[in-house]
């Protein structure tokens, strides 16, 4: 360790990127060749998308916790939070992203850090001032840093290219060096990776890059900032020229999909003439999978879309009435293009006219959390910045992104994680499997879900080692499934979090393009807890009951299942039609982090704030072509 933080003082005080490198390679040497089994057999958890005080938002609000606190906490060690409570994992995780804001990266905290006598620019002063003034004032100068990030009016200092580089390429290199340090193949993956902060205006565009090498490829580039830019091609050709000069890797992670009042699964190219197959094909290529469902709210599904859906909505209370920062409302017809159910029947429509899909994506949970904490545990919540760690207030208050308010305390979610199947924990074998897009999300509980499509699977089949079927004769989650005879069968297995709570149901969201060229959808109900007491009637599962006592908090797994499987057929298939499909699981009912918070802080709340829901899983779906 001392060799480490030796090696963290060179790179701080490094000037040249390539000697920067040579340095971080030397932090990589003599890690441990693991070997990778013939299929995945274990589902690795983890969290894409973890900010620090790197980030400029994190740190102006509160959170002090560097990059190696994140991976310490991350590895299930017990950390000090910035508001000096204790936190630990229940179950550490297997792998951690990073992903500080590359707008920004370290500035305010280095604004922070510098001498009052070497600023000059008044702005910039001010916000010193108000940095050092405590929290509210701390709160202010970032909520004042933000808006003026999103009006494109930061100060020259701040936007000076050459200087921005050079103070960037030495906080970058810094990050590196802690991420190496705790990357341990076999045990526990630590990523490289950013946060490419895109925004027009206040229509939220976000991407989480992720590197798949070490980090000795990784100092070469610097993160792209997106100063300047609406539209995400920029990042794509960063992406481009980074595997050309290295050979490397990368991928990118669109999430809240929710506040781009439409932008994020338009119909359209950017500049909104139709969408070709090569935009539509480059798309995919780079963005593989898309976060479903985080702390500032769930994107699968919205009622408006899906009105025969009685589970749709989850986690959209104060998320569907603006953009990100609130400068512009919420309009019906802006709504399709922000969910994820949606862009996953546009990607159909979109093949149907140009031969290929941008919407083919895969998806995850992460947290977003930015106080270098990756829960998302209802009963171990520290929210989404250090300034509503857990404290009495933190439930009913205003929460203001920029200057404009809109949402509370209890909008956000304790949401949710990332499951990935891979052949083995290691930056290679995890990020292979997001590139295919076998992983799903869940909104916070460990449930073990796995889906396979083919055109032979039978009920006998869970009998044997149907996962050696899954993949010797079908296709797991995220898979296109070709043409076949008959009726495409789905062996569908859900276990659950083995400390957490039982399954209510499990479904299969269908969705499809009709013989009038109309993209449609449909929800199955495809097996449930205690089925034969819960009949199904007029198509509708009976509500599986409710054990959760708010006097305490707490739940009884005295209803439900440990684990639902069943081998599914599509009752209503037709050949000629190209569809997705996606399983979605339900938990009993279970108290929420404010029900926990009411108990814990003795608070009285408002009875229109949800004190339980029923937490879930996503998987990635399975796609059929019918000219494939």
């Amino acid at each position: 360790m001392r060799k480490a933080i030796a090696l963290t003082a060179i790179l701080l005080g490094s000037t040249a990127l390539l000697s920067g490198c040579d340095k971080v390679k030397q932090v990589v040497t003599g890690k441990a060749e693991i070997a990778n089994s013939a299929y995945p057999e274990k589902v690795y958890w983890g969290d894409t998308h973890l900010h620090t005080s790197n980030s400029p938002d994190a740190f102006g609000f509160g959170t002090r916790l560097d990059p190696e606190a994140a991976l310490r906490f991350a590895r299930g060690e017990e950390v000090t939070s910035s508001t000096g409570q204790k936190a630990k994992l229940a179950r550490p995780l297997d792998f951690l992203v990073i992903s500080d804001h590359s707008d920004g990266f370290a500035t305010v905290k280095n604004l922070y850090e510098a001498p009052r006598a070497m600023i000059t620019e008044p702005t910039l002063l001010r916000w010193y001032d108000l940095l050092h003034s405590g929290p509210e004032g701390s709160m202010k100068a970032t909520a004042e840093l933000i808006d003026a990030k999103a009006k494109g009016t930061l100060p020259p200092e701040i936007m000076d290219a050459k200087a921005a580089e050079a103070r960037l390429k030495k906080d970058w290199l810094s990050h590196i060096a802690a991420v190496e340090r705790y990357d341990e193949p076999g045990k526990f993956t630590a990523f490289v990776g950013f946060e490419y902060t895109l925004m027009d205006e206040g229509r939220n565009l976000h991407r989480n890059v992720v590197f798949r090498d070490s980090g000795n490829k990784a100092a070469t580039v610097l993160p792209l900032t997106s100063f300047g830019t609406v539209v995400p091609d920029g990042l794509w050709d960063y992406m481009d020229a980074y595997a050309a000069k290295t050979g490397g890797k990368m991928l990118a992670i669109p999430h809240n999909s929710n506040m781009s009042n439409g932008r994020m699964f338009m119909m359209t190219d950017p500049s909104g003439g139709p969408m070709s197959a090569e935009y539509a094909r480059r798309r995919l290529a780079h963005e593989p999978v898309v976060e479903i469902t985080q702390i500032k709210g769930d994107s699968e599904a919205h009622p408006f879309m899906s009105p025969n859906d009685e589970f749709a909505g989850y986690g959209t209370a104060g998320w569907e009435i603006g953009d990100l920062m609130m400068v512009e409302r919420t309009t019906p017809e802006m709504q399709p293009g922000s969910y994820v159910r949606e862009a996953l029947k546009r990607g159909l429509l979109i093949e149907q006219r140009t031969g290929a899909n941008p919407y083919a994506f895969g998806v995850i949970g992460s947290t977003d959390s930015h106080t270098s904490l990756a829960t998302g545990d209802e009963d171990n919540y520290f929210g989404k910045h250090s300034g509503v760690e857990p404290n009495s207030k933190r439930a009913t208050e205003a929460q203001n992104l920029g200057t404009r308010s809109g949402r509370f305390g209890w909008n956000y979610l304790a949401s949710g994680y990332a499951a990935v199947w891979a052949t083995s924990n290691s930056r290679e074998a995890l990020f292979d499997a997001m590139m295919r897009k076998e992983v799903y999300g869940t909104t916070g509980p460990r449930m073990t879900l796995r889906v396979f499509g083919g055109w032979d699977f039978k009920a006998e089949d869970l009998k044997g080692d149907w996962v050696k079927a899954g993949y010797t004769r079908g296709v797991p989650m995220g898979g296109n499934l070709k043409a076949g005879k008959g009726v495409p069968s789905f062996i569908i297995s859900a276990l659950k979090d083995p400390i957490g709570a039982n399954l209510d149901r499990v479904q299969v969201v269908k969705g499809w393009v009709d013989k009038n060229g109309v993209a449609q959808e449909k929800v199955f109900d495809v097996v449930w807890s205690d089925m034969a007491k819960r009949v199904a009637a007029g198509g509708k599962v009976p509500a599986v009951g409710d054990t959760v006592d708010l006097t305490k908090p707490s739940y009884q797994n005295s209803i439900g299942a440990p684990d639902l499987s069943t081998v599914w057929s599509d009752p209503e298939f037709d050949p000629a039609v190209r569809a997705f499909y996606y399983v979605r699981v339900l938990e009993i009912p279970t108290p929420t982090w404010v029900a926990y918070d009411a108990v814990r802080f003795k608070l009285t709340l408002d009875p229109k704030i949800p004190l339980k829901h029923q937490e879930r899983g996503y998987t990635s779906p399975i796609w059929y072509n019918p000219a494939a």
